[in-house]
């Protein structure tokens, strides 16, 4: 899969998520598998973990967004189209961070997360699509720079 093929299925999904989660959903938990997995729909005005910075925090992310798309982008531009892993851990992570862009554009309540994990009252942060494409492709993506650490480095006997 390529890297636009793999942002546009992650916006895509993402978008339609949210927009059924917003349909169907209250801010009353839904049991999916009991407590322990639940949807329930949240607008979140901040970042992940809920972090904020007041009442600018929409722009403030914003901002940040457009910034780390361009540094993304880059890095894109420095990959070569023969590094699948490389490009689909960055395709999630441009993916997610345009998800949740188009939310912070198009409505002032906040990015829409609906996915809510946990047991009793220690809960995970609720998420959306656009925040697990992140996520993993962080997770590959830092996969990927640590193995090209280790071949770049010299190895000592």
């Amino acid at each position: 899969m390529s890297f636009a093929a793999v942002v546009v299925a992650v916006v895509a999904s993402d978008f339609i998520t949210k927009r059924i989660a917003e349909a169907n959903l209250t801010r009353f938990p839904r049991p999916v598998l009991g407590d322990w997995f639940t949807f329930q729909l949240v607008y979140n005005p901040g970042a992940a973990f809920g972090l904020n910075v007041g009442e600018h925090s929409r722009w403030v992310f914003m901002i940040l967004a457009l910034i780390a798309l361009v540094i993304l982008g880059v890095m894109v531009k420095n990959t070569l189209p023969t590094d699948r892993f490389r490009m689909a851990s960055l395709g999630l992570i441009c993916g997610g961070a345009v998800g949740n862009l188009i939310d912070r554009i198009t409505s002032s309540r906040g990015v829409v997360d609906f996915i809510d994990v946990g047991i009793g009252n220690a809960r995970w942060p609720t998420f959306n699509v656009a925040d697990m494409a992140v996520t993993c492709g962080a997770v590959a993506l830092a996969i990927v720079l640590w193995q090209e650490g280790k071949q770049a480095s010299p190895q000592t006997s």
